[in-house]
């Protein structure tokens, strides 16, 4: 599933068919469901410590300074579908599973108690995030999710031989000293998509990919490649530098070697259509020249069945993001090749029969239905998210999509129901919040009118706020503020007062229960006023 800019990458609830992570699924567990795999569940295999408190988390790196163990921190959900791509691959990988004794591995669920806390302790906001730590707690890298999984365990096993964080290399790099291949490999498979401007900000992140390419060209070219193709892909890379004939020669020699352009599959599978409209913005014989090779290698990673079938599938959606380059993103109803749409009807149909694992279908089905409402087929998108409700164990992340699907093609009461279903059906408190204010950006949107009914939901929401202890930290308070700035629009003129009124006391309430030396209070009392800060999504 595409991430955006988590990064582009900040993690879009219903994003497009794109970022993907190349390491499979979810799935309800009726009994005709596809598989009995449960929504909370990680992979047997592992010895995961699940942390729900500070007290969990500093038990684990006490056990890795006894052990002189790195910690693998992994921060996930079970709806996600990212998160369930690693559970159906890297983390049923024989050798990540060996490796994996080596390191106190840690597993934080974003819907656990504490969570949220630990989030903003750890710098972790988008689903799904690696972090390697050493023994004393400092951070040695992330890894890179997106990539395929071999590779990740490369950069796994770098980082536990070199010892040396991340940011160390970096700030080496940046003065122009001398780094060996293996630290130039560790920054070019850094997870820069979950970054959180740790390192760099994002802003800037372009200018600083291209300075590294140029940098570790002639110490490894496999990651220069990737640090160039990472700052092409950029939304900011136009304004960063002026890429120009060279750098297109360079992609068209990228393509024209098989293992090179597998090498970096991830990147071209979900920033494909980025990287060339950077080099070539407008239509033409340069953008021509591009596009075909492109779309020829794009086909090459679709058949390849040493991918998974996630990765294989992003491929198939990179050659429709090609082919969709200069149409808006609103466009529903697009003029393509009639037997684009036919590859994408007869692939959706397989993947529908042959998917049954329960991690690797949730992570798939939702990208296969984008696909086909990308190319018009709207009905068989709504149709296969409908038979794959029963099918999965968040089937409220399904129900979403049938929402957004509604939504964009001017179903409004349909797309209200669905929404309505898929905040009634979530499950987890911070889960419930980000549902919950999906839900009224919904409904104040589409029926500003129904001031009964948004009341409703929002006092529910706040309700169930009240009933976390981390409401107020992370993605549970970017819903939250969500909620306030669109009740504060909604209420723009003071039509609403009343309304308003009352959950400002209902919060008040709420805010006053707080620790005064928590700044979960602080948060809280700054929502429904005017001036707070908006939240953005992750």
């Amino acid at each position: 599933m595409r991430r955006t800019p988590l990064t582009r990458l900040a993690h879009a609830l219903l994003a497009a068919c794109s970022v993907s992570l190349s390491l499979g699924g979810l799935n309800l567990a009726p009994a005709h469901a596809a598989s009995t795999e449960s929504a909370t569940s990680v992979p047997a295999g592992i010895a995961w410590h699940e942390a729900q408190s500070e007290a969990d988390v500093e038990q684990a790196f006490a056990l890795a300074r006894q052990n002189r163990q790195p910690v693998l921190l992994y921060w996930g959900a079970s709806w996600c579908p990212p998160c369930n791509q690693l559970k159906a691959t890297l983390f049923k990988r024989q050798d990540f599973i060996a490796q994996s004794r080596a390191v106190v591995a840690v597993h934080l669920d974003g819907d656990h108690a504490g969570a949220q806390k630990l989030g903003a302790r750890f710098k972790v906001t988008g689903y799904p995030t690696l972090i390697l730590f050493n023994p004393q707690g400092k951070e040695l890298t992330r890894l890179p999710g997106e990539a395929d999984a071999r590779q990740v365990m490369q950069v796994l096993q770098l980082g536990m031989a070199g010892g040396r964080p991340v940011a160390e290399v970096l700030a080496d790099a940046k003065a122009g000293k001398t780094l060996g291949a293996n630290e130039w490999r560790l920054l070019g498979y850094y997870g820069w998509e979950t970054d959180e401007q740790q390192l760099t900000p994002q802003a800037q992140r372009p200018a600083l990919l291209m300075q590294l390419a140029r940098a570790s060209q002639a110490v490894d070219a496999d990651a220069s490649t990737r640090l160039w193709l990472k700052a092409l892909s950029a939304e900011e890379a136009a304004k960063s530098f002026k890429p120009g004939a060279a750098d297109r020669a360079r992609l068209q020699t990228l393509l024209a070697d098989g293992a090179a352009s597998r090498a970096q599959m991830d990147v071209l599978t979900n920033f494909g259509a980025d990287i060339v409209k950077t080099l070539a913005p407008q239509p033409g014989a340069a953008r021509q020249a591009l596009l075909t090779p492109l779309d020829a290698t794009l086909r090459h990673l679709q058949a390849d069945t040493s991918l998974s079938t996630a990765d294989r599938l992003q491929a198939l959606c990179a050659r429709i993001d090609l082919a969709r380059l200069d149409l808006a993103k609103t466009e529903i109803h697009p003029r393509l090749d009639p037997k684009l749409q036919q590859e994408v009807k007869a692939y959706a149909s397989t993947l529908d029969h042959d998917v049954t694992d329960g991690y690797e279908r949730q992570a798939v089905i939702g990208t296969v239905a984008t696909a086909l409402s990308d190319v018009d087929l709207w009905d068989d998108s709504d149709n296969l998210l409908k038979t794959s409700l029963g099918k999965s164990h968040s089937p409220y992340y399904l129900m979403s999509h049938l929402g957004s699907n509604a939504l964009k093609q001017g179903h409004k009461d349909e797309a209200l129901h669905w929404y309505e279903q898929a905040f009634s059906n979530a499950e987890g408190p911070a889960t419930r919040l980000q549902w919950g204010s999906n839900y009224l950006k919904v409904l104040v949107d589409q029926a500003p009118q129904d001031e009964a009914r948004i009341e409703k939901v929002s006092q529910q929401v706040f309700a169930e706020a009240a009933q976390d202890s981390g409401a107020f930290y992370e993605r549970s308070a970017r819903s939250l503020k969500l909620i306030s700035t669109k009740l504060l629009d909604w209420n723009a003129k003071g039509q609403h007062n009343a309304a308003l009124g009352r959950l400002k006391t209902q919060l008040n309430g709420i805010c006053a229960k707080l620790p005064a030396g928590d700044s979960q209070k602080a948060t809280c009392e700054a929502l429904l006023k005017p001036g707070a800060a908006p939240a953005t999504r992750t």
